[in-house]
């Protein structure tokens, strides 16, 4: 299996936020088959970058959203990917 690279990670990360609603960091870091080393460094990308934002639940728990601004780069990325598919570059 090829290694992702970061771009990849990152969309990884946004789409599992995405599929949930809303996830604790703990289930985030084990569905994004990272270390937690580098899983810190991914998320504080994209918290920094306004892709993610915690959120505080019903009981008071940590959860992690999707920004309108993650959704976009989400949507994005999608077609940037099927424009290089399309023209197999």
């Amino acid at each position: 299996m090829a290694k992702r690279n970061k771009l990849e990670i990152m969309r990884d990360i946004l789409n599992i936020v995405q599929n949930n609603k809303e996830i604790k960091p703990t289930p985030l870091l084990r569905q994004s088959n990272i270390s937690s080393s580098r899983f810190k460094k991914y998320f504080s990308e994209l918290s920094d970058k306004d892709f993610i934002k915690s959120v505080y639940g019903e009981r008071n728990e940590k959860l992690i959203v999707l920004t309108n601004k993650g959704e976009r780069f989400l949507e994005k990325y999608k077609t940037i990917i099927n424009f290089i598919e399309e023209f197999e570059l």
